[in-house]
């Protein structure tokens, strides 16, 4: 009786995490179709969350919470331009901070080393959404390049970094962009783009023009 009772508690916790599995598979699926996330991304996003199922990770968690979690951890390490307000929001229903927590989770435990993102990625992202001219997001890529070769873009927010280079460059190229509509698309503040902006025109010793 014993070993039945062993036997069928290992079955139940195999079906369940199969049913698990199945469920987050789903919700990944359509998160990447929401997104326009590559199968390779995906692929590695359906790894991460199998570990994390395999090491007891998801046990009291949010499903979809994880999954995000696992989508935005794939995307930086393919360095896609994804934020994780983007990803969450995606979700419907998930809750950022604890997308973030789980996040925080999944590299600890997993010890995943996520590649600095590069801001330069982000450039036609933001771009796109705000209108900007080919020249002006080519000077901003310049700038940005400068940038780090003085390694001023070090510990800061890469979205942050793109949207400030791309606000300097419109400075430069007289193209008429409203800063506010550079932070929503950037998904960051205004006081994020005008110190970055700072930061860049300091780093490459460049005179700010009057805004």
């Amino acid at each position: 009786m014993w070993r039945l009772r062993k036997w069928q508690t290992r079955t139940r916790v195999h079906a369940s995490a199969e049913r698990n599995l199945a469920q987050a598979m789903n919700e990944l699926d359509l998160l990447c179709n929401k997104l326009y996330i590559t199968p390779t991304t995906k692929e590695k996003a359906a790894i991460i969350y199998r570990k994390a199922l395999d090491n007891g990770l998801v046990r009291g968690r949010s499903i979809q919470a994880v999954v995000a979690a696992a989508l935005y951890a794939a995307c930086r390490d393919s360095g896609l331009p994804k934020t994780l307000r983007e990803i969450t929001k995606a979700t419907l229903t998930a809750d950022k901070k604890d997308v973030a927590r789980c996040y925080r989770l999944l590299l600890r435990e997993l010890k995943i080393e996520m590649p600095f993102p590069d801001p330069v990625g982000c450039i036609s992202k933001i771009a796109e959404k705000v209108s900007i001219s080919g020249k002006t997001q080519g000077l901003a890529i310049q700038l940005l390049c400068d940038t780090k070769k003085k390694l001023a873009h070090l510990g800061k927010d890469p979205m942050g970094m793109a949207a400030a280079a791309l606000y300097l460059a419109c400075l430069l190229n007289d193209e008429k962009k409203i800063q506010k509509d550079l932070a929503e698309a950037a998904e960051v503040t205004g006081v994020t783009i005008r110190n970055r902006y700072l930061t860049i025109a300091k780093a490459l010793n460049l005179k700010v023009p009057k805004h």
